[in-house]
């Protein structure tokens, strides 16, 4: 499922932004207290043919009595046939701080050297710290240690996608955030045009959206409530996902 990796590396804090749609950026906000619990399923389409899955969850967390309450977000696909992929990211729910992202990557294909990526890693005094791993073909595992300073006001280019539901803009705006890319180790700009109002109708039925355009995809999300992604594209449309269902929330154990 490297589709949501390559949408992030590639999109989300590509180094050349949209184009604005009026004049100039204005500050990426996102809403992060808006979003509501959920667990989402859906599809993937490569060139039109169905190609794997993912499940999406948002699970809303009080820690202790009077801390401020976190938003964990899971996702776990296949692309068929060669990838999968598993996602862990908390965000402060009040302030929409980043807090700690895990995100894996497994690679099947025989003619991948690389068989594992992955990055654990967590803020703790306005600093990113932790490790990347890779592995390769015969076993090797190689480890990098991370500690970068995080700006004030920056996020995880993951909320180009998880977060983007609850993005604070309106049809014309142009949006731009610091952005830290978790697989890149680098500092960027993640910029977002809101696009006209969209209708889309998808496998779990048919919702009136707002499409957010990045520099290399296209999500469609609702701006009512349940606030969620049910669409999303490359914009070249060689790749796509859309909401085929929701479920009940799976509560995890894990801190």
């Amino acid at each position: 499922m490297r589709w949501l990796c390559f949408l992030l590396a590639n999109a989300a804090v590509a180094q050349s932004a949209p184009p604005a749609a009026r004049g100039g950026a204005k500050p990426l906000r996102f809403a992060i207290a808006a979003l509501g619990e959920a667990r989402d399923s859906f599809v993937f389409h490569v060139r039109g043919e169905e190609r794997g899955w993912a499940v999406w969850q948002y699970e809303q967390r009080r820690v202790a009595p009077g801390a401020d309450p976190l938003v964990v977000f899971t996702a776990v696909s296949e692309l068929r046939p060669a990838e999968a992929e598993s996602l862990r990211v908390t965000l402060n729910g009040r302030t929409g701080a980043p807090i700690s992202s895990f995100h894996r990557i497994e690679f099947f294909s025989p003619t991948s050297d690389t068989t594992m990526v992955e990055h654990d890693l967590g803020v703790q005094g306005g600093r990113v710290v932790g490790r990347r791993r890779v592995r390769v073909r015969n076993g090797t595992i190689r480890i990098i240690p991370v500690s970068v300073r995080l700006p004030a006001g920056a996020v995880w280019s993951d909320y180009g996608l998880l977060a983007a539901p609850v993005a604070d803009g309106a049809p014309g705006d142009s949006l731009a955030a610091p952005a830290y890319s978790e697989f890149g180790d680098s500092l960027s700009t993640l910029t977002l045009v809101a696009e006209p109002p969209d209708t889309v109708v998808v496998s779990a039925g048919r919702f009136e959206t707002m499409p957010l355009r990045g520099a290399a995809f296209r999500v469609y999300v609702t701006r009512t409530e349940p606030r969620r992604v049910v669409k999303g594209e490359s914009l070249d449309r060689v790749f796509d996902f859309e909401l085929a269902g929701s479920g009940p929330v799976v509560r995890s154990d894990r801190p």
